[in-house]
C-alpha cells in the first residue's frame, strides 16, 4: 500500500495570523499576582480597622466628656442649693443638718424642674466600689415625710460617673473666730453646713475631672444666707 504523507500547503500562513498567537500565564506569575493581591487586601483590611478603633474611640471620648459634664452641672447646682434641714439627730438629740465624709455625703436639696416637685429631698453622694479594683459616683435621692419619719428612698441610686481610680471628697469651713479653716476629710460639726465642698476624682482614660469647688450658700448656724466674702478677704480661696 502506498503510504500517506502529511499534507502541507505549499503557501504559508500569513505574518498577521502568527503574530496573533497568545501565550498562558505560567503558573510562578499566576502565584506572584495572587500575593500581591493578598498583600493589597491586607493593607486594606488594617486600613479600615485603624479608622474604625478611631472613629469608636473619638465616641467614646465625646460619651464620656458629656458624662463627666453633666456630673459637674448636676452637683455644682445641687450642692449650691444645699438647705439647712434636718436630716438625722445625734446621740443627744440635736438635729444634723449635714454629713460629711471622705467617701459620702448627705444633704437637703431641691431636684430641677418637674423632678422637684415633690419638694426638697434627702440626697446621698457616695462613693461605692464597682466589683474591680474601681469606684463609682453614685447620687441617691429619699423623700422626707411631712411628719419627720424616716425618709423614703425613691428608686436605685443613680450612676454620675463610672471607671474612677481615686476620689476624696473634702470640706472647709470657718472656725469660732470667723477664720478659714484648711480642707477637712471629714465635716465634723453636723449642726452647720460648710462653706465649700470638694469633690476629686481620678478616672480611667484620658478624660480628666476638674476639681469640682462649690460653695454653699445657707449656714445653719446663723439661719440664713452666708456669704464667702470673709474668707476671701483672708486670702485663703
Amino acid at each position: 500500500m502506498p503510504a500517506f504523507r502529511s499534507f502541507r500547503s505549499p503557501f504559508p500562513a500569513p505574518r498577521s495570523l502568527r503574530a496573533t498567537r497568545v501565550h498562558g500565564f505560567t503558573l510562578l506569575e499566576v502565584l506572584a499576582s495572587l500575593a500581591l493581591l493578598g498583600l493589597l487586601m491586607l493593607g486594606v483590611y488594617a486600613g479600615v480597622g485603624i479608622a474604625t478603633r478611631s472613629v469608636h474611640a473619638g465616641t467614646a471620648r465625646v460619651e464620656r466628656l458629656d458624662e463627666v459634664r453633666a456630673a459637674q452641672q448636676l452637683l455644682r447646682r445641687e450642692l449650691a442649693q444645699a438647705m439647712a434641714q434636718t436630716i438625722d439627730h445625734d446621740d443627744r438629740g440635736v438635729p444634723l443638718v449635714f454629713e460629711g465624709a471622705p467617701r459620702q455625703m448627705r444633704y437637703v436639696a431641691p431636684l430641677p424642674g418637674y423632678l422637684g416637685a415633690l419638694g426638697p429631698q434627702l440626697q446621698t453622694l457616695r462613693l461605692a466600689d464597682d466589683g474591680d479594683n474601681g469606684l463609682r459616683l453614685e447620687l441617691g435621692l429619699a423623700l422626707l415625710p411631712p411628719d419627720g419619719s424616716q425618709a423614703q428612698p425613691v428608686g436605685k441610686p443613680q450612676l454620675l460617673v463610672d471607671h474612677v481610680r481615686w476620689a476624696r471628697f473634702s470640706y472647709r469651713g470657718v472656725d469660732a473666730r470667723g477664720r478659714a479653716t484648711p480642707w477637712l476629710a471629714r465635716w465634723t460639726d453636723g449642726r452647720t453646713l460648710p462653706r465649700l465642698v470638694r469633690v476629686e476624682l481620678q478616672l480611667d482614660g484620658q478624660v480628666p475631672w476638674p476639681t469640682l469647688e462649690v460653695p454653699l450658700r445657707v449656714d445653719a448656724g446663723t439661719g440664713g444666707s452666708t456669704s464667702l466674702l470673709p474668707m476671701r478677704r483672708a486670702g485663703t480661696l
